[in-house]
């Protein structure tokens, strides 16, 4: 009866992993146009025990709006995320994906780009702030 409990525990585990959705999924981006306007932009700051460079910016690409990081780079860590946030915390924010070396992510259309203040750069396994860049309009 243990073994069955067992087994049974391992294969819940196994098929209970969650499936990257759409915003969390590794997509391949195009690079920004010529002809896309900066909306906002703001250089990246650490938090504790982190280096971080580069700044992060906003453009406008006809009615898409996308989030690119220049010159940008970060201390290594486990499932880091590149999120655009109401404040300089991970409370109210848009996952854009998984940080990767794309350096451009989309912004949902449905996302009103003007309430958001601060791009940041998240840890969501362990929920640590890696980095913080506050946007100001251009």
């Amino acid at each position: 009866m243990k073994k069955i409990v067992l087994i049974s525990t391992v294969l819940l585990a196994f098929t209970a992993c969650q499936v990257e959705g759409e915003l969390t999924q590794d997509k391949v981006i195009k690079p920004i146009e010529a002809t896309s306007v900066i909306k906002y932009s703001g250089d990246f700051s650490p938090t504790s025990g982190i280096n971080v460079s580069g700044k992060a910016i906003i453009y406008l690409e006809g009615t898409l709006h996308r989030v690119k990081l220049e010159n940008f780079d970060v201390s290594s860590g486990p499932d880091l995320k590149v999120y655009l946030s109401k404040s300089a915390s991970p409370s109210e924010f848009v996952n854009l994906g998984n940080l990767t070396s794309a350096t451009v992510y989309d912004i949902p259309q449905q996302v009103n780009v003007a309430a958001y203040s601060h791009v940041l750069i998240h840890c969501q396994q362990y929920n640590h702030l890696f980095a913080i860049a506050p946007l100001t309009a251009n």
